[in-house]
């Protein structure tokens, strides 16, 4: 189990969902998206200011493994885990159902940086990867 260093809690809106009345499955991208942005902004870094100086990080891969599906007004909390592996940066966000902490979604997004055009490393995801 992936030790979570972040977690946000959302719940599903009516237009989220597909004609089987289930979250349809983009809708999970949107979800770890949103909790990766929340993310770095609750340690104080911010995607427009690190545009500002040249450094985009940006999805390279993404790996996502859907178990049980979300229903329209369902609460559920997306959980986060950061590591690095050599030039990637390696995100596990699970979604969990509330409040029966039943698993909805298990997914990697390895993400890189590209620093003045070119890969490399970021000060500030090294940082929150060393907190």
């Amino acid at each position: 189990m992936p030790k979570y260093i972040y977690s946000l809690q959302m719940k599903v809106r009516d237009y989220e969902c597909d004609l089987q009345g289930i979250v349809n499955n983009a809708n999970y991208q949107h979800y770890t998206e949103h909790t990766r942005h929340e993310f770095l902004l609750s340690r104080g870094v911010s995607f427009a200011a690190l545009h500002e100086k040249g450094i985009d990080a940006v999805v390279a891969r993404m790996q996502l493994q859907f178990k049980t599906p979300l229903r329209s007004g369902d609460l559920f909390e997306s959980r986060l885990a950061l590591r690095r592996e050599g030039i990637k940066y390696v995100f596990q966000q699970d979604i969990y159902r509330l409040p029966d902490e039943k698993v909805v979604l298990k997914s990697v997004v390895e993400a890189v940086c590209l620093v003045q055009g070119k890969m490399g490393h970021c000060q500030e995801l090294d940082r929150l990867i060393e907190e």
